[in-house]
């Protein structure tokens, strides 16, 4: 195979990340190349990309995460490519494996790496997260976004795909107020990809959803085992449920309004 097929882009999509995404940028410069794509930030975090030697930053305006990593994804230069979030950290043993990985001229395609949740600086063990994993490394070539998704978006493989040993740190739970905004925001675009494939509102799942939720990561994944931490994420992932089904509501609200006011 020849060299420049081993060669690997690294990807990011960030919006307001400063604090986070320097971590990010430095646990990925043994890529050959590392392309940011940021969403208009307004706290700093674009002009430390822009003044970033190894980061190429391009600003494209944020629809859905489904949308700005497929933009991001045909910014790559090279085949394979490694794609992380703003709050993921690339550990040195995860590095070489990566690297490693690449050079063995893999049958697989694609790669599904474990990640370490932290909650702000110490990890979180259980409360649903112990088993959580994502397509992280794969090849350009055979692997697109689906746009069936447009949060939590889904990666279609045509190959087959492999598991690498070391995990990825993720620092998502920074503060309460974050995490509280990014699970209303994840309800909401769940909300829309509801609508958009047309499943209905319904009262049962206002109130049972967020609570099987609840049960389910605090008792059943062992959140009771995090202390204090499991309690916080396993209310805040219920609620980001419960946002869901309020703004499907709104949207249906919505629809059954426009139509009304167009019909003769």
């Amino acid at each position: 195979m020849p060299k420049d097929n081993k060669k690997v882009s690294a990807l990011i999509i960030t919006y307001n990340e400063i604090g986070y995404i320097e971590k990010c940028v430095e646990s990925v410069e043994f890529a050959d190349e590392i392309i940011v794509v940021d969403s208009y930030s307004t706290d700093g975090t674009y002009e430390y990309l822009k003044a970033h030697p190894k980061v190429r930053v391009i600003q494209h305006p944020f629809s859905n995460f489904t949308q700005q990593k497929s933009f991001a994804l045909d910014q790559a230069s090279n085949d394979w490519v490694l794609f992380l979030d703003a709050d993921e950290v690339v550990s040195k043993k995860l590095q070489y494996e990566i690297v490693e990985t690449i050079e063995s001229n893999p049958e697989d395609v694609a790669f599904w790496f474990y990640r370490k949740f932290m909650f702000e600086n110490s990890p979180l063990h259980f409360s649903g997260w112990q088993t959580d994993k994502n397509y992280r490394l794969f090849r350009k070539s055979k692997a697109r976004f689906s746009d069936k998704k447009i949060v939590h978006e889904t990666l279609v493989v045509q190959g087959t795909s492999g598991i690498l040993k070391n995990k990825l740190t993720h620092y998502c739970y920074k503060s309460f107020e974050d995490y509280k905004s990014k699970m209303l925001k994840y309800g909401r675009l769940k909300a829309k990809e509801d609508f958009y494939r047309e499943n209905r509102y319904n009262v049962l799942s206002l109130i049972f959803k967020p609570a099987w939720k609840f049960f389910n990561h605090y008792i059943i994944r062992l959140g009771v085992l995090d202390g204090r931490k499991g309690i916080t994420i396993c209310y805040l992932n219920a609620l980001g449920d419960l946002e869901r089904y309020r703004e499907l509501k709104k949207l249906e609200k919505k629809n059954e309004l426009a139509y009304y006011l167009v019909m003769p």
